[in-house]
């Protein structure tokens, strides 16, 4: 990694800080400290675990004088580093009324006048701790931009089960689709040994490193992710009442939940609605489909006779597919690629600690910032999730 002049780092962190808050500036103070569930954290957690991230692994270690915020924060935004101590557990995030939202926003500003300090005096670090401070910056970064998808994705939850369906806008229009629209309705990929993994000198995560060789067998893909419409084929054709198109997992998931449709529809009067940042809106036909988990991907490809692709495919196939609209479901497990380090201390604990019975997502979607938009980015999380983002795309031959 060559090193990069202060100016760029200054202006990169204030950008992606920015970036932060311009999310949340719609948002009535009552909406920062709702945790409706385990898997959706408070606004006001992820603008403190955020900040927290820039104190505990650059301010303290490398800005000499560095005054704590508060002692107690450590322990209140840390989200899942061992190695850095105890913490508050997810499910309590909820109940923090205190620190307020304004004392976390205080804690904000304050690292980062913090945070500027440090960077205006990088260049006169030796050039080995330059390196090593601009790689933690640079996962810092990074991170933060992770969070503010969660974010985003929280929020909808948070505001999307408020009774009232208030409109509020969320998402920055700095999105970005990859690919060119087709009228073609498949690709077919001939068989082959494909290189699969980042290659690059950019920054990437961990688990998309170790370039390997796959050998992909020919398939089909759909040039198009699946629409309302065919969802709502599945539907009226009693696919949520119909066991033999579930995996037995998810099949018990319907049951003991009682799912019926994606999240956020809702049937009015016979005709289905959802919620949208733009408040509760009709299903559009047209639209791509959207919040559905991995246990109804995969029962809507079986009633349609089809699969989903692996991720290996789609990562083969991304160059001849629009995508970046919805993370797709694929039917691979998130494990490591060969050779799969992790790194030395609190960072290590990232990514290779979740590699354990849950499933890879490919493509981005409209809540990803575009940085994270790339065709080796892994994203995963358990079958069970609807609150991402996430979407369908079919493979046309056999079972996997």
């Amino acid at each position: 990694m060559s090193l990069i002049t202060t100016t760029h780092h200054l202006d990169t962190f204030q950008k992606v800080r920015a970036r932060t808050l311009k999310i949340c500036e719609n948002l009535a103070k009552e909406d920062f400290v709702v945790q409706p569930i385990v898997d959706v954290s408070p606004p006001k957690w992820h603008l403190g675990h955020t900040t927290w991230f820039f104190e505990t692994f650059l301010l303290k270690p490398y800005l000499v004088n560095y005054r704590t915020f508060h002692d107690d924060y450590n322990f209140i935004f840390n989200s899942y580093y061992e190695t850095v101590g105890k913490r508050v557990l997810r499910a309590d995030r909820g109940n923090l009324t205190r620190p307020t939202t304004d004392d976390v926003l205080r804690y904000r500003t304050y690292v980062d006048e913090q945070m500027v300090q440090l960077l205006e005096i990088f260049e006169n670090f030796p050039e080995e701790k330059q390196q090593s401070l601009q790689e933690v910056l640079t996962i810092g970064l990074n991170h933060e931009e992770q969070h503010q998808e969660l974010l985003i994705t929280d929020i909808k939850y948070i505001i999307g089960h408020n009774p009232l369906f208030p409109k509020v806008k969320v998402i920055p229009d700095d999105t970005v689709v990859y690919g060119e629209a087709t009228t073609q309705p498949t690709v077919t990929i001939p068989a082959g040994v494909y290189e699969i993994g980042y290659q690059g000198e950019a920054f990437h995560f961990d688990n998309e490193k170790g370039v390997h060789k796959v050998y992909v067998d020919s398939f089909t893909i759909h040039t198009q992710l699946v629409t309302n419409a065919d969802y709502i084929q599945f539907i009226e054709a009693g696919g949520y009442q119909q066991f033999q198109h579930w995996l037995a997992e998810g099949w018990d998931w319907v049951k003991q939940h009682q799912v019926k449709a994606p999240l956020y529809w809702h049937q009015i009067d016979g005709q289905w609605w959802r919620y949208t940042f733009e408040g509760l809106q009709p299903v559009k036909p047209e639209e791509t489909l959207c919040h559905i988990s991995f246990y109804e991907a995969e029962a809507f490809a079986q009633w349609k006779g089809k699969r989903l692709p692996t991720e290996f495919e789609w990562e083969v196939a991304a160059p001849q597919l629009q995508w970046g609209k919805r993370w797709e479901w694929t039917h691979s497990a998130y494990l490591p690629y060969p050779n799969f380090q992790k790194a030395a201390g609190a960072l290590g604990e990232y990514n290779g600690k979740f590699m354990i019975n849950q499933m890879v997502l490919r493509g981005g979607s409209v809540a990803t910032p575009p940085q994270h938009t790339r065709a080796t980015y892994r994203n995963f999380f358990h079958a069970d999730k609807q609150w991402q983002f996430t979407g369908i795309r079919l493979v046309e031959e056999g079972l996997v």
